[in-house]
């Protein structure tokens, strides 16, 4: 497909379309990434997922091994996560030379911002609000994602819908915004780049892609979820999140309804309890992030046809609406 929505975004990570495949807990590992960056769009690797910096090491030098092209790695700021010594982890970025780092959390990341400059690292920060994006753009960032609350995952307490929230932080900032929640196709892909964005970032459509490593029992229950599948957990213990309707999403509600103990809402909405959800079919075994987009999901496709598509799809509706 030729090269087509070339934007800021595309110039400052080297992509060949403004499209970032967000980063996704025990699913955003080498394979998955490497079929993003492979298919133009920008993989993103999620560091958390490792328990040891060796292990994490590893993946990078596999990644390495599976693409040429631009990927980023993902530092995770929630507290309520997996406790993560993310210093250990920003070394073996710097030894490996990794490029791109996204940063993601309730805060920006003022302690790390000054070494990912001085090593000429391209730095993005993922947030929910236009305060947070200001904050991350004075610390240096190079870009900001921004994410509405139709978004799967962290969905912040703010509850700004993605068509709301875009055109604010782009009237806001200087630095390119990448902006999501709700894109699964090139209808939603357009929309954000005419309110201003400058990138997209999908997350639910991509659940389903060949190359995501869950099982087929759960792909199809994706294919068949509707925009009222999803619900809104960890609000009690400030760290929203918005995921997939199953008995685990019902439970850890009901914990956060009895004002149960911090771990024991962790331990019911993490770990585990998910990957056995995703290695073994068990629906119900955990929670998985999901958006509203989930409702236009229904095909299960290679990462390289649904970024096509997407881009496909706008460029088509892109015609149309010019000749309105």
């Amino acid at each position: 497909m030729k090269r087509m929505f070339q934007t800021k975004i595309t110039e400052i990570l080297g992509i060949k379309y403004p499209i970032v495949v967000g980063t996704m807990m025990h699913l955003a590992r080498a394979e998955m990434v490497a079929a993003a960056s492979n298919a133009g769009a920008l993989g993103v690797l999620s560091s958390a997922t490792f328990q040891k910096k060796e292990e994490f090491r590893e993946e990078l030098k596999r990644l390495r091994g599976m693409t040429d092209k631009p990927f980023a790695v993902n530092l995770n700021l929630f507290p309520a996560r997996r406790p993560v010594d993310n210093r250990e982890y920003l070394e073996v970025l710097f030894e490996e030379g990794i490029k791109i780092v996204e940063t993601s959390g309730n805060r920006a990341p003022e302690e790390f911002a000054k070494d990912l400059k001085n090593q000429g690292v391209t730095f993005l920060h993922k947030c929910v609000g236009v305060r947070y994006a200001l904050k991350a753009q004075s610390i240096g960032a190079d870009a900001v994602t921004v994410v509405g609350y139709e978004n799967g995952g962290a969905t912040g307490i703010l509850d700004v819908t993605t068509l709301c929230l875009v055109p604010r932080v782009v009237d806001a900032l200087k630095v390119p915004v990448i902006g999501g929640g709700g894109v699964t196709d090139g209808r939603g892909f357009l929309a954000l780049l005419s309110l201003g964005a400058q990138g997209v970032i999908i997350g639910t459509r991509v659940l389903v892609a060949e190359e995501c490593p869950i099982h087929p029992s759960l792909k199809k229950a994706f294919l068949d979820a509707t925009e009222l599948d999803t619900m809104v957990i960890m609000r009690s213990i400030q760290n929203s999140h918005r995921v997939w309707i199953n008995d685990a999403a019902r439970r850890v509600a009901e914990l956060e309804k009895k004002q149960a103990a911090l771990q024991e809402i962790i331990k019911a909405a993490t770990g585990d309890r998910a990957k056995k959800m995703f290695q073994e079919g068990d629906l119900n075994a955990g929670t998985i992030s999901c958006g509203q987009g989930v409702g236009l999901v229904n095909k299960i496709m290679p990462m390289k046809d649904i970024i096509e598509s997407i881009i496909r799809e706008a460029d088509d509706l892109r015609k149309k609406v010019a000749a309105l």
